[in-house]
């Protein structure tokens, strides 16, 4: 006659689900690491896009980039994206800076005001690609780079 087979499942056939769901997981982990990392480049083009928007605005109140009715007058160039005189003592501007450097993670954000206010760049680093950064200037250029800003004020 016929043997009563217990209920269940067999030890090889719980294994191959359980190796089944781990190749899985492991398929839409790497997935969703690509994606977190499209999201902060992303991020970082936004945040230096309103960087560019807002000089505009300031550029269009003072004819310069610098914050001079609320900051006092910019003498001298510098690197710093929080520097007093400087758009980017802009609570906008320096928020968006900000951002765009917590985006980046241990990368590279650089803010660089002409003396005397004719000009601007910003530039930060990549999160895919670590070689490339975006770029941003008073030129209204709005891009990728393949080399750092350094202390230009254009991209």
């Amino acid at each position: 006659m016929y043997k009563l087979r217990s209920k269940g499942f067999t030890l090889i056939e719980l294994l191959v689900v359980i190796a089944i769901i781990g190749i899985l997981s492991a398929v839409v982990l790497a997935s969703l690491n690509t994606a977190r990392s499209k999201g902060n480049d992303a991020a970082i083009q936004s945040n230096l896009s309103t960087i560019q928007t807002q000089a505009e605005v300031d550029y269009a109140s003072n004819s310069y980039y610098t914050t001079a009715n609320s900051y006092g007058s910019n003498s001298a160039a510098t690197t710093a994206c929080n520097a007093a005189s400087t758009i980017f003592a802009d609570p906008t501007v320096a928020n968006a800076a900000t951002q765009a450097d917590s985006a980046n993670g241990a990368g590279t954000v650089t803010c660089n005001v002409a003396a005397g206010g004719s000009a601007y760049a910003v530039s930060a680093q990549m999160v895919t690609n670590t070689g490339n950064y975006w770029c941003v200037d008073s030129t209204g250029f709005s891009g990728l780079k393949t080399a750092a800003l350094g202390s230009a004020t254009h991209c």
